[in-house]
């Protein structure tokens, strides 16, 4: 069953959080920002939060969010699956360590709005006792529970994240150069050493009470290896604004990629 995203109408709220700038990515340009961690950090408590929103629904490979990958045998990624047998643009998390699954849930619902934007925070904490709360997911700030498949990993083991120099973290592309995204992604954080809720990243305010709308998150605790990636440079669009000054390599992106098409400006 497909989820309905919402459309940001204009704010009401007397103090609203502004996101000026959006990122795009077309696949036939092969888009992609990339980082190399500089150190292993927290692997098995960690947080991604991102504003996405897809553009083609007629791809039969994935529209990859993030991939933290050293090889195709060890990886980790999030991404909104294509058009192809058994896939119907759900949202799937899924991990290889040393060549074996041990982590693959993958959503009931689709997600097939092309004409607004999804907010996906997925937050991991392997150290908890019940499986189904080691991985969280969440869209537009609600839990999603509905899974046609739910592998969780073991408790307190270590995810293919935060592990060192030798791993490489892919927005917008796999590991191995396909499933590139097309779309637009903004407000993109990751948070090192903490599993949070979507409040930290969100609110339904009570101007508009059932829209999801992004909070200020610059205040956030973003840890050795946490980013936020707000777009606004268009030099430097992998620039982290959180202080970290954890940058990624922009690869075929240029300023004509930097939007004002974002999760409250939405363009038709």
């Amino acid at each position: 069953m497909p989820i309905n995203s919402f459309l940001y109408p204009a704010p009401t709220n007397s103090n609203p959080h502004e996101v000026a700038n959006s990122l795009r990515f077309d696949s036939g340009s092969s888009d992609s920002l990339t980082k190399t961690d500089s150190s292993g950090s927290s692997r098995r408590i960690f947080t991604y939060s991102a504003w996405v929103k897809r553009v083609k629904l007629s791809k039969t490979n994935a529209d990859m969010i993030v991939n933290n990958a050293s090889n195709e045998s060890n990886q980790f990624k999030i991404e909104l699956e294509g058009s192809s047998s058994g896939d119907d643009h759900d949202i799937r998390i899924r991990q290889l360590s040393s060549g074996t699954q041990n982590i693959n849930i993958k959503t009931s619902a689709a997600f097939r709005d092309v004409a607004a934007w999804y907010h996906i925070v997925v937050a991991v904490d392997t150290t908890q006792s019940t499986d189904s709360n080691r991985v969280k997911l969440y869209v537009n700030g609600s839990q999603i529970t509905a899974f046609d498949s739910s592998t969780y990993p073991s408790q307190n083991s270590d995810m293919e994240v935060n592990v060192s120099s030798s791993y490489t973290t892919h927005i917008g592309k796999r590991n191995n150069n396909d499933h590139h995204f097309d779309g637009y992604m903004c407000e993109f954080v990751f948070i090192d050493g903490s599993a949070l809720t979507p409040t930290s990243f969100g609110e339904f305010d009570s101007a508009s009470p059932t829209i999801w709308k992004p909070k200020n998150v610059s205040t956030l605790t973003f840890g050795t290896n946490g980013f936020y990636l707000d777009f606004k440079d268009s030099s430097a669009l992998g620039n982290d604004v959180s202080g970290n000054n954890n940058d990624f390599t922009a690869n075929n992106l240029t300023s004509i990629d930097q939007t004002t098409d974002t999760c409250t400006n939405n363009f038709a």
